[in-house]
């Protein structure tokens, strides 16, 4: 079966060119959505110590939704469609869209009862101050109660990019941002009309946008012209396209929800070392979660690219591609590393001036900081073997990080005199083995055995 006229540029045309032509927009985009995180982050600094702690309690919780929405199962969305393409199948594709919509509103109920049956228990556990874990509830609350224009939103997303179209989601991704940065201001701190409603105005804010962005994705689908259509003809709900999304969704959801994990539990230790430790710890977390949208600029045309090619059989072309972007994005999260290692003022001093939180914001972008190119790496090979339809290595990499950041770490604070430089040394040991592991893997030929 012959290749789609769609994905026929994507097959001829020299791989560097495609990869900054496609990779660019979405990069940039990104780049302005990592501009929300940090203006909600100088909100949230404003509303005071609890608050900023009770996020980092959240923010592992909101991360795996947002990197099982857009990355695991909305890259293997992707991946199902510009495979599709790949190999002509025009009405498998358009039957895709149909099959993510109903796994999106699925994933929107698993979320909502699981926050409703086991949030506050879970909060509790971490052993945080009431007046934390009772801010942080709140906030959850909100954002599960609403969770499904997340979900669709970025399913259908997923759907475009995965027909190679980059530019469309990325303007859109940047009109959004614009719009939620003064939104969410305004629904915590009080302006434009609108009541403060403190933390769970952020939750509110990412609530209305992604309803917004559904809508304007849903039209664009509609459309005549398009790559593929939203049809009523094309909603004929099969098990083997369920299964198609869902082979490559389900273990790649190993990875977020291992590195999700990571954090909670480097959130439950590092609390033992006080409110303010915990703070600040949060601000730096949130680096290594941009990491992710940053490199997804580039991971969202690698899942499209790799996808399409391992769909027509060129398997080799696919992996210099793979290669091609692995590198990119290790040398924009090692430079980013780097810089904040020797200048970590230039984001901790953004949202705290309580010096024990600077203090170990600092220590961790000091320690953890010059490693972040491992980190990039192995992401961006993530999602690039989301297209292959190979994602055994990169979550064996990624579980292979949880047991040296958690149990060393576990095993620091054992000690008579836990060490805060003991536990941010196992994250960057983690993040070299993550990225380590994943590279071999594609130089030994994983996706060598995998065909469309």
């Amino acid at each position: 079966m012959t290749s789609s006229p769609a994905a026929s540029p994507l097959l001829t045309d020299p791989p560097m060119r495609l990869l900054v032509r496609m990779a660019g927009p979405s990069a940039l985009a990104f780049l302005v959505q990592a501009g929300v995180s940090m203006a909600e982050a100088g909100f949230i600094a404003r509303l005071g110590l609890v608050p900023l702690a009770a996020i980092a309690l959240m923010l592992p919780a909101l991360m795996l939704m947002q990197m099982l929405a857009n990355g695991a199962l909305g890259g293997a969305v992707s991946s199902s469609v510009a495979r599709a393409l790949g190999r002509g199948d025009g009405a498998a594709a358009n039957a895709f869209i149909w099959h993510a919509l109903v796994i999106a509103g699925l994933a929107s109920l698993v979320f909502g009862g699981l926050f409703a049956s086991f949030g506050h228990a879970l909060l509790v556990a971490t052993g945080a101050p009431y007046s934390v874990v009772a801010e942080a509830h709140e906030y959850g609350a909100v954002l599960f109660l609403g969770v499904a224009p997340i979900w669709i939103s970025a399913f259908l997303t997923s759907v475009v990019r995965g027909t190679g179209d980059m530019q469309f989601p990325a303007r859109l991704m940047i009109i959004s941002s614009l719009v939620q940065i003064p939104l969410s201001g305004a629904l915590m701190l009080g302006g434009l009309g609108l009541p403060g409603l403190g933390l769970k105005g952020s939750a509110v804010a990412v609530i209305l946008v992604s309803a917004g962005s559904s809508l304007v994705l849903v039209w664009r689908l509609l459309k005549p012209g398009q790559a593929i259509r939203l049809s009523l003809q094309a909603c004929r709900l099969r098990w083997a396209y369920f299964a198609d999304i869902l082979r490559v969704g389900a273990l790649a959801s190993l990875s977020p929800v291992s590195t999700v994990l990571t954090i909670a539990v480097l959130n439950t230790l590092i609390g033992r070392f006080g409110v303010e430790t915990l703070a600040g710890y949060g601000v730096v977390a949130r680096v290594e979660f941009l990491l992710v949208p940053l490199v997804f600029g580039i991971g969202a045309a690698l899942t499209a690219l790799v996808g399409v090619n391992m769909g027509a059989g060129q398997v080799a072309r696919a992996e210099r591609i793979g290669w091609m972007g692995g590198g990119a994005a290790a040398a924009l999260a090692g430079a980013v590393g780097l810089v904040l290692a020797l200048a970590p003022g230039l984001w901790t001093g953004l949202f705290t001036r309580d010096p024990a939180s600077l203090s170990a914001g600092a220590l961790y972008l000091h320690i953890v900081g010059p490693v972040f190119a491992f980190q990039g790496l192995g992401l961006a090979l993530y999602f690039a073997s989301q297209g292959a339809g190979a994602v055994l290595w990169p979550i064996i990499a990624t579980l292979l990080r949880l047991v040296i950041c958690v149990g060393g770490a576990a095993m620091v604070m054992r000690s008579p005199q836990p060490s805060l430089a003991g536990v941010y040394a196992c994250i960057a040991a983690g993040m070299v083995a993550y990225g380590a592991l994943t590279a071999a893997a594609l130089w030994r030929g994983a996706w060598r055995r995998k065909r469309g």
